[in-house]
């Protein structure tokens, strides 16, 4: 057994906080102490064990000695509760990042990773070896920085999986062919770990590399009983590949909640060792609903602890409030990740600035809040918390525009972030007004600031016989036309999600695109299966495009950038997404009566992170 305080594990997520030597910073420090108490073990960032071998510029190391101090500064941060800490320890392979100069690619075989990479290099034994001796150094410095325990990635497609996939493996000697002779080398990683040191062991595996060519749960069946054998201590299950099905790997929301839970339970069956039960654990019915079926489970939470580090003590009902859900967007965690700004999270601005706690205000103020969007009402709710009295207007529902968000397919999780902004509205007495807000309201009232939150509006291109359109109106069931010829004028994020949504109809779907490319902004994922949907649903789509007329609405012109012409005939219907702009009129209106602070989409449109975020900052500053 682990032997842990409770059956909630942190699991390894990449955080892109270190400095470009690979050592623990303060960030590090202050990021796991907000999220370590309620916990019973926590498996910080995988720590790369070969400078030449970084998935980012930014990641923790523990290639050399150098770093054991760092390390043992983290450790005694995290077991001051109590809680248990465990060395995610990951040879890339053929997946360490190309981009970063220095790092070296090599692999079971030549295969290139289809998501992006270089060729690697096929492993021969002095490879082979060398790659174990990173492992168990590692191994020896994690015991002497002071972990608890070890684990060892062989899955997500990093390199002990390359040697298990015969998807990528294509050897013709000894380590290659049979899944016997793949998972030799993984099982001489494993003993020669076990060998070095006493710390328990934990295996990462994928129960199913979730593409018809890779490894599946009946394969790891057999692996995870040999790992058994060799005394590994637990078996922590996952699935996917970074190369071939990055959506498993990122338990992204456009992939089945529970399909890893149910290869797990499969596999508790199988072996007499702990399973470690992983993705999209997200809200406490997910976790009532594995306990109810498998017995004891240990539970990793992941990015759940990034949009509330409280998440376990709350459910265990040692914190209170409601928990603030992770979206399985992607879109703060992996975007921060990949842009190198670190992780940050769309629902939670204060990750990364966990010790950054807004202080209560010098004097209690009476504050207008315009606007009950996302923006709007953080803003009230973090005004609300330094101690000022708050007002929200909002004209229509709670939610602004974002209640269109979760309106395309597969993207109903994000309704969640509404829920739960209604509910802590509500739960701190926080009065929500609607209606329309005049200078009056505010000026007559009483309020000593306002903080406008007004949002966006669609901007409508000065199109020559342009009458009749539509912006978000099909992105609702009960107006989204059936077997109709549709245009969509603008190919960026709305564009492309509103088509996603008109081809589930059977619409004929055209696409004007001014730009060079179809669903730009859209996060990585999403974007990838978006445009695979339009392109499996034959959408026709014109880049470096613009509209130049519109003809008794049924007929328009298209030109390009060279200025050739085209006529698209027979549309029966018009979609302008051409963006976005934003809606501020009552700043003008207010000036030089009251102080005001523009926040969100009011001051220049993005996405909801930006919103949430300046909407945060603004209300630490009144």
């Amino acid at each position: 057994m682990l032997h842990l305080k409770n059956q909630f594990i942190f699991a390894p997520i990449k955080l892109g906080y270190s400095n470009n030597k690979g050592e623990v910073t303060d960030k590090h420090l202050i990021f796991y102490r907000a999220r370590a108490e309620h916990l019973g073990a926590v498996i910080p960032e995988p720590l790369y064990l070969d400078k030449g071998l970084r998935e980012l510029p930014t990641q923790m190391g523990i290639d050399n000695d150098d770093k054991i101090e760092g390390l043992k500064k983290l450790n005694h941060e995290i077991k001051q509760f109590g809680t248990k800490t465990i060395a995610h320890l990951n040879h890339p392979g053929r997946m360490a990042n190309p981009k970063i100069p220095g790092n070296y690619h090599v692999s079971a075989s030549d295969q290139i990773c289809e998501n992006g990479g270089a060729k690697p290099r096929s492993m021969d034994r002095a490879d082979m070896d060398y790659a174990i001796g990173l492992f168990v150094n590692a191994a020896k410095r994690a015991k002497e920085a002071n972990f608890d325990m070890i684990e060892l990635q062989f899955g997500h497609g990093y390199l002990a999986a390359q040697f298990l996939s015969p998807a990528v493996n294509q050897r013709s000697d000894e380590y290659g062919g049979s899944l016997d002779n793949r998972m030799k080398f993984p099982l001489e990683i494993f003993d020669a770990v076990a060998k070095a040191t006493d710390l328990p062991i934990i295996v990462r595996i994928s129960g199913d590399e979730m593409f018809p060519e890779g490894f599946h749960l009946e394969d790891m069946f057999t692996f995870s009983q040999e790992l058994e054998k060799r005394g590994a201590a637990a078996i922590h299950l996952t699935a996917g590949t970074a190369c071939s099905t990055p959506p498993w790997f990122f338990q992204h929301m456009f992939i089945k909640k529970g399909k890893t839970w149910e290869m797990a339970g499969q596999l508790q069956n199988k072996i007499n060792i702990p399973v470690i039960f992983v993705g999209r654990i997200n809200s406490p019915k997910d976790i009532e609903q594995i306990n109810g079926n498998y017995n004891r489970p240990y539970i990793a939470l992941g990015r759940a602890l990034v949009a509330d580090p409280d998440f376990a003590g709350k459910y265990l009902g040692k914190k209170e409030g409601r928990i603030r859900p992770c979206l399985a967007c992607a879109e703060g965690c992996l975007g921060g990740v990949k842009s190198g700004k670190g992780l940050g999270c769309v629902v939670n601005p204060q990750v990364g600035l966990e010790d950054d706690i807004p202080d209560k205000a010098d004097k209690t103020k009476h504050i207008a809040v315009v606007g009950g969007g996302l923006a709007g009402m953080q803003a009230a709710l973090t005004l609300k918390e330094r101690g000022h009295n708050v007002d929200l207007y909002e004209k229509e529902k709670l939610g602004g525009q974002f209640n269109l968000a979760w309106l395309p397919p597969k993207k109903d999780s994000l309704k969640e972030i509404v829920d739960y902004y209604k509910f802590e509205l509500k739960s701190q007495n926080i009065k929500t007004i609607h209606k329309k807000v005049t200078p009056e309201d505010i000026t007559g009232n009483g309020y000593q600031e306002v903080v406008l939150a007004t949002g966006a509006e669609p901007a409508v291109p000065p199109i020559k016989g342009l009458k009749t359109y539509y912006w978000s109106e099909f992105l609702h069931d009960e107006n989204l036309p059936e077997d109709k010829s549709v245009l969509v004028i603008g190919g960026g994020l709305i564009g492309a999600e509103i088509s996603s949504k008109l081809v589930d109809k059977n619409n004929k779907v055209t696409i004007v695109e001014m730009l060079d490319e179809v669903a730009r902004g859209m996060e990585m994922i999403e974007r990838k299966f978006t445009l695979a949907k339009l392109k499996k649903h034959d959408v026709e789509m014109f880049v470096n495009h613009k509209v130049t007329e519109i003809i008794n609405d049924h007929q328009v012109l298209i030109e390009d950038k060279a200025g050739n012409t085209k006529t698209l005939n027979k549309i029966d219907k018009i979609v302008i997404a051409t963006g976005m702009k934003s809606v501020n009129e009552l700043q003008y209106d207010l000036q030089g009566k009251i102080p005001v602070h523009i926040i969100g989409d009011a001051i220049k449109p993005a996405k909801a992170r930006e919103a949430i975020l300046t909407a945060f900052n603004a209300a630490k500053s009144i």
